[in-house]
């Protein structure tokens, strides 16, 4: 069995290489087969909203909406809890199969003896 990948993704737009890079390979681990858990906090949490991540450009890099799209097609997208009550957003909110946790349930993820753990 593959190890999960859990990336934690804690940069927005205001950081577009950091953020580019962490759903660079989430969705390069999902194509070579790795189950993959992608978690948004704190200004990254506003890619789980529509149309936010069209607007996302970065040159020479994936477009982030597809990108996006292939991690909603084939792994996990979380949004932080504390980070969406921040920012007044509920799952009615975000993409369809987009689901909002909180530390319990990234901590489970992480501490399973098949994941390894990434933070962006």
């Amino acid at each position: 069995m593959s190890r999960t990948l859990v990336i934690k993704l804690t940069a927005g737009s205001d950081e577009a290489e950091r953020a580019n890079q962490a759903f660079t390979v989430a969705a390069s681990a999902l194509a070579s087969g790795a189950p993959v858990s992608l978690w948004l906090t704190g200004e990254a949490v506003w890619f789980a909203v529509p149309g936010r991540a069209e607007q996302f450009d970065l040159p020479h890099a994936a477009p982030l909406s597809d990108l996006l799209a292939a991690v909603l097609a084939g792994g996990t997208l979380t949004v932080c809890t504390q980070c969406a009550k921040r920012r007044e957003l509920s799952e009615a909110d975000l993409l369809p199969g987009v689901r909002v946790a909180g530390a319990p349930t990234f901590t489970e993820e992480i501490l399973t003896p098949d994941a390894q753990a990434i933070v962006y």
